[in-house]
């Protein structure tokens, strides 16, 4: 690793995604715009990809742990595809924002949106 890439990797920002797993590919392209355009060390979601349905103790298993990636993150960007945030999504920008961690969305949000 050079010089300048290790300096990169000491002030690289840590971003959480968040968004609807309806929308994944469209999340893999921003996480790796995010990391190659901007430097940031980019955390994403967990697709379900067990041939099963989850339990019910698996969803808040996963809920709790993508809420302590974006306690671990300096922010969260939140891919909002045709401006579409659900339920899920509108929790954990509200967690962000009690946490006072920056928000960055895809396309530009509502105020209604920016409220939930």
């Amino acid at each position: 690793m050079t010089q300048a890439q290790n300096e990169q990797m000491k002030k690289s920002k840590i971003i959480t995604l968040c968004g609807s797993l309806k929308y994944l590919k469209k999340m893999w392209e921003v996480a790796e715009n995010l990391s190659l355009e901007k430097g940031y060390a980019v955390i994403g979601v967990i697709p379900h990809v067990i041939d099963r349905p989850l339990t019910e103790d698996e969803i808040l298993t996963l809920k709790l742990l993508h809420k302590e990636k974006i306690a671990i993150s300096d922010g969260i960007f939140v891919v909002n595809v045709n401006g579409y945030i659900g339920d899920s999504v509108k929790e954990e920008i509200e967690y962000a924002n009690s946490l006072n961690k920056e928000i960055l969305y895809l396309e530009n949000p509502t105020s209604d949106e920016k409220k939930d």
